[in-house]
Order: C-alpha cells, then sequence, then structure tokens
C-alpha cells in the first residue's frame, strides 16, 4: 500500500503555551511537497483537543488527503486525543507515531490528576489501539493507527519519512508551523501565551 508520490497526507502537531496549545496541520505529498496549512488552539491541560482536531480538518476541507497523521495522542499537557472520534470525524485513516520508548501514559495521568478528570481522560487513553514499533533504518518509531491495517499504517509512515530519518514529512512540518504560529500569537498576547516548550510526543 505505498502511497504514489502525489499522494496526501495531513500531518497534526502541536506547540505548547502556559494555557493553549498551538496546533497546525500540515497537507505533505508523498514527494515531499508542502501545500497547505491549518491552525487551531486548544487548551492546556484541558479536554478540548479531539474536537479542535477535528475543527482543524473541517476547516482545511481538502477531501484528497488520504491519511491523518498525529504526533502523538497527548498534546498540551495530556489533552487526550481520541483517535476512534478523529477517525469518525475526518472518515479516513488516522496514525498517531511517537518517537520514543513509553511505558504508557496511565501512570502519568495518575500522578497529575483525579477524580472525574483523571476518568475522563484514562476512559479515551484504554480505548486506543496498542502502540506498534516500525523500524525506520537503524532506529524506529511506534504508531497507533485506526482506520487502517496495522501493517498498511506503517508502510504509509515509512513512506512519508525522508531518507534516514524517522521523522514523516507531515509531521515535521507541522511541529515546525505549529512553533512558528505560537511564537507569532505570543507577539500579540503576551500574558496569555508565556511559553512552556515543546517536547517530542513519547507515548501515541
Amino acid at each position: 500500500m505505498a502511497p504514489k508520490p502525489g499522494s496526501r497526507a495531513v500531518g497534526i502537531a502541536a506547540s505548547d503555551g502556559s494555557e493553549h496549545s498551538q496546533l497546525c496541520g500540515a497537507v505533505v505529498r508523498a514527494d515531499r511537497a508542502v501545500e497547505d496549512f491549518v491552525f487551531a488552539r486548544c487548551t492546556t491541560g484541558g479536554t478540548d483537543a479531539t474536537t479542535a482536531c477535528c475543527k482543524l480538518l473541517t476547516r482545511l476541507d481538502r477531501p484528497d488527503v488520504r491519511w491523518v497523521l498525529l504526533a502523538g495522542v497527548a498534546p498540551a499537557w495530556f489533552n487526550l486525543i481520541d483517535l476512534d472520534a478523529l477517525q469518525t470525524a475526518a472518515d479516513r485513516p488516522v496514525i498517531a507515531v511517537s518517537f520514543e520508548q513509553s511505558d504508557g501514559l496511565e501512570a502519568p495521568l495518575r500522578e497529575q490528576f483525579s477524580g472525574e478528570a483523571l476518568q475522563q481522560r484514562l476512559a479515551i487513553y484504554r480505548t486506543l489501539p496498542p502502540r506498534t514499533p516500525v523500524p525506520i533504518d537503524d532506529t524506529e518509531l511506534w504508531i497507533r493507527s485506526v482506520g487502517i491495517d496495522t501493517a498498511d499504517a506503517a508502510e504509509i509512515v515509512t513512506a512519508f519519512c525522508p531518507d534516514s530519518s524517522n521523522r514523516p514529512e507531515p509531521v515535521r512540518v507541522a511541529r515546525l508551523a505549529a512553533r512558528a504560529g505560537r511564537a507569532q500569537a505570543e507577539r500579540f498576547e503576551p500574558k496569555t501565551a508565556a511559553a512552556s516548550g515543546d517536547s517530542e510526543p513519547t507515548d501515541s
């Protein structure tokens, strides 16, 4: 199921501020051509990341995009993304990608949240498909996929990785654009966009 050079994926990545996280969707072809950008925001430490991603894809309005590639499932300080809900709204396969080994998010969630806030996040987290390692040259990444066979998802992700890189180009470009978008927002909203920094998605 290797994509043709003109096949398109949208990568979605976040750059986190103290109150809001800047989301970016970047449409990138398998031949690395970048075609489109769209932006949205979600709340740092909130529960609106899934809704923000759905709105971002609706605003993008690109029926020619075949796959959604996510930089992890917990942007904006554990603002978990419901992959099943996102796949249903997007009506195309969703593949979450991370780049480091992880023991999972349940223990960190229990450390940071309690009561209803914890249960809401655990309910989403427990619906996620298991992580699968994908070897890329002499390194690897990990994926969770919905709406697509795991083997096909691995092939798609690999095809979008430039030579000698385990970073799918749609995710890499979206991450850079999200960071730039947050920096721009900070110029006009200095009181609400204090930087908390970006981190690699360790569990997807």
